[in-house]
């Protein structure tokens, strides 16, 4: 978020924070990007603020209570507020428990693994009404043929992108395999660390799709941990990931931090990875 935006933001969680008893005297910004997550001190609450606009977070919120009921290894909401969705100044908050970080030990590709498997298991019988994994390459695809958007994004790099996109959306698309509800972006960087274990967070990229859409955002070795995993179509979901998060990084409203040097790291990966494999990135 941009400064004045972060200061209204911080403003508006303390606020609502405060109207429902809890006492709040400074915050930790956690994580800036597309919205903003706080630490709310001495409270320890997190709260998650992001503009009206851009966010579906009573949806995130009534899956994240079902998935904690089943057991699912997914952050829990803040237990001292009802569960619900709050909105102040254009901003909607949602408040959620703290987890002290465990040291600063990463999660064993067994772990991440084993805990992506329960989550899949929880979300497997899930009955709601989400987009397809293809729903969101073509929102990436979009991108890419808006100049007005990408300015900044050459002719042949806007090129490898568009063709890597129809491709692989294509190939992973028809294969006909199983399909369930995903995380959508179970990354590490929403996964944290926690004396009971890893637990995911953000759940509002769910969609439906193979598992090796999920996996394909997680490290390489996890992979090799997760049973039933279609190594081929694992090895396409990879390319066609990094092509969507190439993507994200090239619009010009991108708030990744140092998000255009990512992207142009990204893209020679994405050569890299098609070559590797014997792919062209076209029809």
């Amino acid at each position: 978020m941009q400064g004045s935006d972060v200061r209204r933001a911080v403003a508006a969680a303390m606020s609502i924070a405060s109207s429902l008893d809890l006492t709040v005297h400074d915050t930790v910004v956690l994580h800036d990007s597309n919205k903003l997550t706080l630490r709310l001190l001495p409270c320890d609450v997190v709260a998650r603020v992001a503009p009206v606009a851009q966010q579906v977070a009573q949806f995130e919120v009534e899956l994240a209570q079902r998935l904690a009921e089943t057991g699912c290894p997914v952050a829990a909401l803040a237990p001292r507020v009802k569960p619900r969705v709050h909105e102040r100044d254009g901003f909607v908050v949602t408040l959620w428990t703290y987890y002290e970080p465990v040291g600063v030990r990463e999660v064993s590709p067994a772990d991440y693994a084993g805990a992506l498997e329960r989550l899949h298991a929880g979300m497997r019988p899930l009955d709601v009404p989400v987009p397809r994994f293809t729903d969101r390459v073509e929102q990436a695809q979009r991108l890419v043929a808006n100049r007005c958007r990408t300015p900044a994004l050459a002719d042949e790099d806007r090129q490898l992108l568009g063709d890597t996109l129809r491709s692989l959306k294509r190939s992973t698309g028809e294969r006909g395999g199983a399909e369930q509800s995903l995380h959508g972006e179970p990354h590490p960087g929403n996964l944290l660390t926690t004396a009971g274990g890893p637990l995911f967070v953000d759940l509002e990229t769910i969609c439906r799709g193979p598992v090796e859409f999920d996996l394909a955002h997680a490290p390489e070795e996890v992979g090799a941990h997760h049973p039933g995993v279609d190594r081929n179509l694992l090895r396409e979901c990879r390319i066609l990931v990094l092509a969507m998060i190439t993507t994200w990084r090239w619009d010009r409203d991108d708030e990744f931090p140092d998000g255009r040097r990512l992207g142009t790291e990204w893209l020679s990966r994405i050569r890299a990875a098609l070559d590797g494999n014997g792919l062209d990135g076209r029809d």
